[in-house]
């Protein structure tokens, strides 16, 4: 599964969202950390919402906050 993780630098929650995913994954997770910060447009659509996990298979969205079990959830 290909996911994207939008998040921030020196950002405690990103942090713990990664921490999250590493708990859940079992080696069929694809992710890819971006920071917002690095376009306009991705710091005005998820600047104010980071950490998000981005599914780029099907486009559905998890928002921070979340827990493991929101997260096995959304992977399902």
């Amino acid at each position: 599964m290909a996911l994207i993780l939008y998040s921030g630098q020196e950002c405690c929650l990103c942090e713990q969202a990664e921490v999250l995913l590493s708990e859940v994954s079992v080696g069929r997770l694809e992710v890819t950390k971006i920071d917002v910060r690095s376009s306009t447009e991705l710091y005005h659509l998820y600047g104010a919402r980071i950490p998000v996990l981005f599914n780029k298979e099907n486009g559905q969205e998890l928002p921070w906050p979340f827990n493991k079990e929101q997260l096995v959830e959304f992977l399902s």
